[in-house]
């Protein structure tokens, strides 16, 4: 008995569990690289603005040079364009320096909140594969299980060769199930993790960057 063929004489509804979970693993992994290549490049991304912010070029020169060409993989560098945005737009009405500070970091939550979101997406999805592939596997191995037992009721003598076919197929749909299951969850709990550290590295950039506009606000009165 080939897994092919085992696979191809299965009962129409273990067929159909294979199927489901052949195309949940598939789109794991197409996500699965995608998120790969996300958090890569924002990693990069991120790290190569915060070069250029430290660097001591002026906020304003550093403003028109990302809103002109920005960079979507970087959430420090989204931050900065909101925060910095409204930091002039209130600084040119409002001389007060309390204000304008708050208006600028209600500004960056905004971006980190976007770019926290856009860091997470897919992840639900992982989480569900993962969660929920070992029972659809094992709801395909039951449904095998009684087959065989079904088979064995119609015989007189029992073998094996009447309840192995069931039992193979019930067995193929668990380790569907589990090839499925097992890199959804690696994956989510690597992703998880790495999102977690890229937003916590967003919310220290967005921290520091406000004390750098507070400076502004409180000692010259506005942006230059």
């Amino acid at each position: 008995m080939s897994i092919w063929s085992l696979v191809s004489g299965a009962t129409t509804l273990v067929q159909l569990v294979m199927l489901l979970l052949v195309a949940l693993s598939v789109m794991s992994w197409v996500m699965i690289v995608t998120r790969i290549r996300v958090i890569g490049r924002a990693r990069r991304a991120g790290a190569a603005f915060e070069d250029r912010f430290w660097s001591g070029e002026d906020l304003s020169s550093l403003y028109q040079q990302v809103k002109k060409d920005p960079d979507p993989d970087s959430g420090q560098q989204a931050i900065f364009r909101a925060g910095f945005q409204e930091f002039v737009r209130l600084s040119k009405s409002s001389r007060d320096a309390d204000a304008v500070m708050e208006g600028a970091q209600r500004a960056m939550r905004v971006a980190l909140q976007r770019e926290q979101s856009r860091l997470n997406r897919s992840l639900p999805f992982l989480a569900t594969v993962g969660s929920t592939s070992p029972y659809i596997g094992l709801f395909g191995t039951v449904w095998g299980i009684m087959n065989s037992f079904r088979a064995l009721a119609n015989v007189s003598q029992a073998t094996l060769a009447v309840v192995a076919p069931g039992i193979a197929e019930a067995l193929i749909a668990t380790a569907m199930g589990l090839f499925a299951a097992i890199p959804a969850v690696v994956a989510y709990n690597r992703f998880a993790a790495a999102t977690d550290e890229l937003v916590g590295e967003c919310e220290m950039f967005a921290e520091e960057f406000s004390s750098v506009l507070h400076r502004q606000a409180h000692g010259r009165g506005g942006a230059q």
